[in-house]
């Protein structure tokens, strides 16, 4: 039994008469009849009976009428949910983000976006650089927003936007007043954020460009949260580094003080692998593509 076969039974049914279904429908005759016919032979019911020039509908007929009014509605059902999908009409968009991201530049684009698609559910999963590529590799999501370079070779990325490493401490420690050198990294107390970040994979690539480890280094505490780890350091002897967009208004009010360290630029990505992006995702992925190409 096909949706074809169901819709000419409710056509012919409705109409009573072989020749009014088929203008309906634009088919012919022959074709109609051929599909009753078919659709009788199946279940070995009559559904029509012939009297004279006219057709009734049986018992079974009436009965199996009322099923096919339902399937038909929930196949139209199904197909305007799928334009609607199609359309952005309807649906739903989770981002999995990192920190960094997800907690300053993420925002202003998601606003951008609900206000492009209102009728697009919205939703985003705080992780970190590691757990997002994880989590692609696995094919468990579609995409993720990561900072530096993606973990796992599944994982391709697409350049979004440059970010800045900053060394910062308290007003209080002696590098506020005097950068030190590189090979005196090593002479203070650290607050880092906690391994597979890529704020922490940065900044031991760095170390590593310099000739160090963070083995030499005093990692005091290691913390999931850009928030807390400002805090400590703004209130302590500790040092840390952070990206520019989580420290630039602590640094302006004087909560924290930059120090000089020459770290290269690193990257915000959009990072996917193998599942394939909904409608949802590939209009985000636009809008994303759309900021980065007017960033100089």
């Amino acid at each position: 039994m096909t949706l074809e076969q169901l819709r000419i039974f409710i056509a012919v049914a409705e109409r009573q008469h072989m020749t009014r279904a088929a203008e309906a429908l634009a088919l012919t005759q022959s074709a109609v009849s051929h599909a009753i016919m078919t659709l009788e032979n199946s279940f070995g019911l009559r559904l029509f009976d012939r009297v004279g020039r006219r057709i009734l509908l049986t018992d079974a007929g009436k009965i199996f009428l009322r099923e096919a009014r339902a399937v038909q509605a929930r196949a139209l059902a199904a197909r305007a949910c799928l334009e609607d999908l199609g359309g952005l009409r309807a649906g739903r968009l989770h981002v999995w983000a990192s920190q960094t991201l997800a907690s300053y530049w993420l925002p202003a684009r998601l606003n951008r976006f609900a206000a492009l698609y209102p009728e697009v559910t919205l939703g985003m999963t705080i992780s970190n650089t590691e757990e997002i590529c994880a989590q692609i590799s696995a094919g468990t999501i579609s995409f993720g927003l990561i900072e530096g370079a993606p973990i796992g070779p599944s994982v391709r990325t697409e350049t979004l936007a440059r970010d800045q490493l900053l060394l910062v401490v308290g007003p209080d420690h002696p590098w506020a007043e005097s950068p030190p050198e590189i090979s005196a990294l090593d002479q203070t107390p650290w607050v880092l954020r906690e391994k597979g970040s890529g704020t922490r994979a940065s900044f031991e690539n760095a170390l590593q460009g310099w000739g160090l480890t963070t083995d030499r280094l005093d990692i005091v505490m290691e913390l999931p949260s850009n928030e807390a780890i400002a805090t400590m350091v703004s209130t302590g002897r500790a040092a840390t580094v952070l990206s520019a967009s989580v420290v630039s208004g602590l640094i302006e009010n004087g909560l924290l003080c930059s120090v000089s360290m020459p770290f290269p630029d690193r990257h915000f990505a959009f990072a996917c692998g193998a599942r394939s992006l909904s409608p949802a995702e590939q209009a985000f992925c636009t809008l994303l593509r759309g900021d980065a190409s007017r960033t100089p």
